[in-house]
């Protein structure tokens, strides 16, 4: 082995883990959190089932987002978080300036996303030289939740669980399946079902018989929920509220269609309740995005003044 490899090595592996002490200090300064995602906890609560093997792919490395066992010791960018993963990540690394073919990694599936079973330090040295792809052997689970690399991260997991608790119950995505019902904020999903469970109640009445739970997920999913979606595409309401989504506005404009209905004494249309909503909250909405957003950097700004920078790289080391 020359020196000047083993040097090279070296300066490789100290240059990763400066990116990763700098991208937590970012991650604290911005909120952003930059932990690689764990697939037990992935598993769990997206209520993962089976895994059917795909054989040999060619996988794009921005999409794989965790980690089966290794997760504490890469970020959610692959770089190393410790010291102690130096040794075969410098081998790793030596492969790859002496050209030696390496095994397929091992990966986990689900959606469009991708969880390492065995060659989390390949893939780390892969990223850090800019390499795009990688062969792995793909094992695939299924979920209920529509998922993509792109909407699955550390603060988006809790959400996606939310969801497929929801769908768990409702069997909407068996009675839909084009449904994507996905709101900004958690405590959406657990309103839905109340709003089911009132809907179904009404329909008993009015049909004068039991009605099934599947009837009336699938009669609200078509004569409540889509209507207002609907008009919200229609009108472009969504655009008058930054960061926010359909099923979001779709609880807000329900609320609002209820205060319009006893207001006027007679209901109004989804389009009409739309409308009003947004005429009278877009503004409102703007300017509650920006002063929030103004906060949350100033907290922020204010977590990251507290500290000293060499206790900071160290804080970052240490996790």
């Amino acid at each position: 082995m020359s020196v000047a490899l083993t040097m090279q090595d070296n300066l490789d592996f100290r240059r990763a883990r400066s990116k990763c002490l700098l991208r937590r200090a970012w991650g604290v300064l911005s909120g952003h959190r930059t932990d690689l995602l764990p697939w037990e906890e992935v598993r769990d609560k997206l209520k993962l089932r089976g895994l059917i093997r795909r054989g040999i792919q060619t996988v794009p490395i921005e999409k794989i987002k965790g980690s089966v066992g290794r997760y504490k010791d890469f970020d959610d960018a692959f770089l190393p978080t410790n010291d102690g993963v130096s040794s075969r990540w410098r081998k790793i690394n030596r492969a790859f300036y002496e050209d030696i073919h390496l095994p397929p990694i091992s990966l986990y599936k689900v959606g469009d996303a991708y969880f390492v079973l065995d060659g989390n330090h390949r893939v780390s040295v892969a990223r850090e030289h800019g390499i795009k792809f990688i062969d792995a052997e793909v094992q695939e689970a299924t979920t209920p939740v529509p998922v993509t690399a792109d909407d699955i991260d550390a603060e988006s997991l809790t959400l996606l669980g939310e969801y497929a608790d929801f769908l768990e119950r409702t069997r909407l995505h068996l009675l839909r399946p084009g449904q994507n019902i996905r709101f900004s904020i958690g405590g959406g999903y657990a309103r839905l079902l109340e709003h089911i469970a009132v809907h179904r109640y009404f329909m008993g009445l009015e049909r004068r018989r039991e009605v099934s739970e599947d009837e009336a997920v699938a009669d609200w999913y078509d004569n409540l929920y889509m209507p207002i979606v609907e008009a919200i595409r229609k009108t472009g309401a969504l655009s008058d509220f930054p960061g926010r989504t359909e099923a979001d506005l779709y609880l807000w404009i329900m609320d609002h269609r209820h205060f319009l209905k006893e207001q006027y004494g007679r209901d109004v249309s989804p389009e009409q309740a739309t409308a009003d909503y947004a005429r009278q909250y877009a503004q409102k909405s703007r300017l509650h995005s920006a002063q929030q957003a103004f906060r949350h950097m100033a907290d922020r700004l204010r977590t990251f003044l507290t500290y000293k920078p060499r206790s900071m790289l160290a804080r970052a080391a240490a996790h």
